[in-house]
């Protein structure tokens, strides 16, 4: 957007304090003196022509521009935050705004600051989150990077609507509005640019009430290049993601391991198997259990993440988990680590009855290993399930202490 001409521009002081607050604008700050005061007076002349009760909030986050000065001058409140992120500077304006709802927008002069109606209303009707879809809206020639509109933004957004199911379909968008009490309960902890993606995977595990707007994207008013840093920050949204949904990194790739090495195992143990003039055998049987046996600790760390996860408050209770920890005890996890434990101390007995009737000699290691195999596999199952057991045990106690602590301090 061309940037106003603030320097001859005189707007009056008023002390929000006096009047209540029912929307506040949050712009979070780092050297934006170019486009900063542009943002806040386009802000404030929406809210006045929208009959807004609402305040503007400079969220500086170290600023060396004067870029302080132009936000308080302009009639904004300067609030500074010594902990450096674009997460960190939203944070601080957060917990300061005195409204009930917020509006947080990047001041770069990219976004729509004259058009917030629709955000409002949607609050209004009862949304907790209302997140711009600059896809919808239109993304103006120059706004967008070509890679960022056309791979990342893409990519990322349907990673996190398969990952979470989320309804949003432009999950980076910088102009969105929430309800200040809704977001807050959600304890967000990053303090970079991932921030925006873990206001919405949070905010869709808790099941708040989420949609969205069309807005525009419009080229920044600066001179300088942006902050953003496409691949670092690219992966750190990626990174997010991924270590937000056990499921997906663990789960259903361990699921998929164990389902290869049983079918291209079962299908061995038989005998060596031909495909046109390649034969398959022991060596590739020793593969496939080997895939059941990373597919099995894959699945079990997806276990463990989520109890852990759920215990820290990282992620909302789950009717799936709490279905598990009904379901488990320990006593009936050793009962399954023992029996498998047992098969396969049974198969190496027999393996080793074999190798006795030939004197302890020299063995056909293609007949051997197609009992030696399974029952190591056996083994290893069997004693990894009994000590899987002991550390469930170990994070049920944890999570059963945390949540006694929970409700303590509620009543309290």
């Amino acid at each position: 957007m061309e940037a106003l001409n603030i320097s001859d521009i005189e707007i009056p002081f008023v002390d929000c304090e006096e009047l209540p607050v029912e929307v506040s604008v949050v712009l979070p700050c780092l050297n934006e003196a170019e486009t900063v005061g542009t943002c806040i007076v386009k802000t404030k002349q929406a809210l006045a022509d929208q009959h807004i009760s609402g305040e503007i909030i400079v969220a500086d986050n170290g600023s060396t521009d004067g870029s302080q000065m132009i936000g308080a001058r302009m009639g904004a409140r300067v609030v500074s935050v010594d902990a450096k992120g674009y997460g960190s500077a939203l944070m601080g304006g957060i917990a300061a705004a005195r409204g009930k709802f917020i509006v947080m927008g990047d001041s770069d002069d990219s976004y729509d600051f004259t058009n917030l109606r629709p955000f409002i209303e949607k609050l209004r009707e009862g949304y907790d989150l209302v997140m711009g879809n600059r896809f919808q809206g239109g993304i103006k020639p120059g706004a967008m990077p070509f890679l960022h509109r056309y791979l990342g933004n893409p990519i990322l957004t349907g990673i996190g609507r398969l990952f979470f199911s989320s309804p949003c379909g432009d999950f980076h968008c910088g102009l969105r509005a929430f309800r200040k009490d809704a977001i807050l309960k959600l304890d967000l902890q990053a303090t970079g640019m991932e921030f925006a993606s873990e206001m919405v995977v949070k905010a869709t595990l808790s099941i708040l009430r989420v949609t969205e707007v069309a807005t525009t994207l419009s080229p920044d008013g600066r001179s300088r290049p942006p902050h953003l840093r496409s691949w670092r920050d690219g992966w750190r949204h990626l990174r997010f993601l991924l270590l937000y949904s056990p499921r997906w990194l663990f789960f259903n790739p361990g699921l998929f391991l164990i389902t290869l090495g049983l079918i291209s195992g079962i299908w061995l143990l038989a005998g060596p198997q031909t495909i046109g003039s390649i034969t398959f055998d022991v060596h590739t049987l020793l593969y496939s259990m080997t895939l059941i046996i990373l597919g099995f600790d894959s699945v079990i760390f997806s276990l463990f993440t989520k109890i852990f996860a759920i215990v820290e408050g990282f992620h909302p209770r789950s009717s799936r988990v709490d279905a598990w920890y009904h379901w488990f005890s320990l006593e009936k996890g050793l009962l399954v680590g023992t029996a498998l434990t047992l098969i396969g101390l049974s198969g190496s007995v027999l393996a080793l009855g074999h190798w006795a009737v030939h004197w302890y000699g020299s063995l056909d290691p293609v007949r051997t290993m197609r009992l030696v195999i399974p029952s190591v596999l056996f083994l290893i199952l069997g004693v990894q399930t009994i000590l899987s057991s002991f550390f469930f045990s170990i994070l049920r106690m944890a999570r059963k202490s945390a949540t006694e602590s929970a409700v303590s301090s509620m009543a309290a």
